[in-house]
């Protein structure tokens, strides 16, 4: 697939929004329905006042919405947010067209037209649904309509789905090519600390370092989201990573947002754009396995530009299949990479400090290819340590 150059973005500060050609803009449950209201028209009108004016403006915007589930909770006779999976897809599966009819008609007032799109994680990371997915919201774009995108919770299983909308939506910037990416929820920025506690708000974020002693909170009290300040901030970082801004505000600042004032929090775009699928592994792919490095294996691997030999690796541990997420740790533990292996975990056993001529002459030609191509490795920007390695393959 051919996809455009990425354009130099104008946006370089809050300011520039106004002044943005693409926008992606997430807005979550919280802010558009409740557990025992359903949706919330009015702040679905509020929330499309502001993304007309920003349309209106000059700026494409695409929408990523969450609140199918909790839209659906109502509708199906439910007070709470269902813990088992097939109940939420069944939720997810009436509340989205509620909440699409929503959104239809608040844009339809301002002479919009929306359509709805609907992602799993294997459209973003699979190269002939990437390109569809781009293709469409591409078009889509250019004629002026208003792409409302949510998870397709009705289909994503547990085992490979974005886990919430806010990682979405950074993919999904991603994907666009946005110049921007703005998290709305119903908590006005990102502070140093519990805000109950006289925390202060954080005006800018330079890069992931200026985040190290910050105290971020988790799901808030409304019941019907999944993310919470934590995912925000991923989601922001893993933008701001690939070469794009985010900022992270309320809902209810979302005009402000859209008009460049100083709202929020501000996430410097400090990375360079990188393959999708490779955001996709480094952030929120679930892995199946571990394979343990001896020390010139991970200093090889760990500059990014070396495949992963049989001949570096000391132990295998977990149970994987051809294609599968792995990770790569060090002699202590410390997970520093995560690919795609080129084996399942039956085979790589038996291959364990073979050179290249070695597997050759003892499993043939087909085994001489690496057991991680660098094509397919992502490097982790903190090391993270394991307590304890999955179960060893046999």
């Amino acid at each position: 697939m051919s996809v455009a150059k990425k354009r130099p973005s104008p946006v370089r500060s809050r300011l520039d929004i106004p002044s943005a050609d693409l926008v992606v803009v997430k807005v979550g449950s919280s802010s558009i329905t409740s557990v025992s209201g359903g949706i919330d028209s009015d702040a679905i009108k509020r929330l499309a006042d502001n993304v007309a004016a920003a349309v209106k403006n000059g700026t494409k915007v695409v929408l990523v919405s969450s609140g199918a589930i909790s839209a659906g909770l109502k509708p199906l006779g439910f007070d709470y947010r269902p813990g088992d999976l097939a109940t939420q897809q069944a939720a997810a599966s009436v509340g989205q067209g509620l909440l699409m009819a929503h959104y239809t008609g608040a844009f339809d007032s301002h002479g919009l037209t929306t359509s709805q799109v609907l992602l799993t994680a294997e459209d973003l990371i699979q190269r002939q649904q990437y390109a569809n997915a781009f293709r469409a919201l591409t078009k889509l774009l250019q004629l002026g309509v208003v792409p409302i995108v949510n998870e397709n919770d009705t289909v994503a299983t547990h085992e490979i789905r974005f886990g919430d909308n806010d990682r979405l939506a950074a993919l999904v910037a991603h994907l666009v090519n946005a110049d921007a990416l703005v998290l709305l929820s119903d908590v006005d920025a990102l502070y140093d600390g519990p805000p109950s506690e006289g925390a202060q708000r954080i005006p800018h974020v330079k890069s992931a370092k200026d985040l190290a002693d910050v105290r971020i909170g988790s799901v808030g009290s409304a019941g019907v989201g999944t993310g919470g300040m934590v995912t925000k901030v991923q989601a922001a970082t893993m933008a701001s990573e690939s070469g794009i801004p985010a900022l992270i505000t309320s809902t209810t600042n979302a005009g402000s947002a859209l008009g460049g004032q100083d709202v929020g929090t501000w996430f410097d775009a400090y990375g360079k754009r990188r393959p999708l699928r490779h955001l996709w592994l480094a952030h929120l792919a679930n892995t199946h396995g571990r394979l343990t490095l001896d020390a010139g294996a991970v200093r090889a691997v760990a500059k990014g530009k070396a495949s992963l030999l049989a001949a570096g690796v000391r132990e295998a541990h977990g149970a994987f299949e051809v294609g599968d997420p792995i990770e790569l740790a060090d002699n202590d533990g410390v997970v520093f990479a995560r690919g795609f292996s080129s084996y399942s975990s039956d085979d790589i056993p038996e291959m364990l400090g073979l050179t290249s001529q070695q597997l050759r002459e003892k499993f043939g030609t087909q085994f001489e290819r690496p057991l991680v191509h660098v094509d397919d490795l992502v490097i982790m920007t903190n090391g993270v340590r394991k307590i304890s390695a999955p179960k060893a393959a046999d």
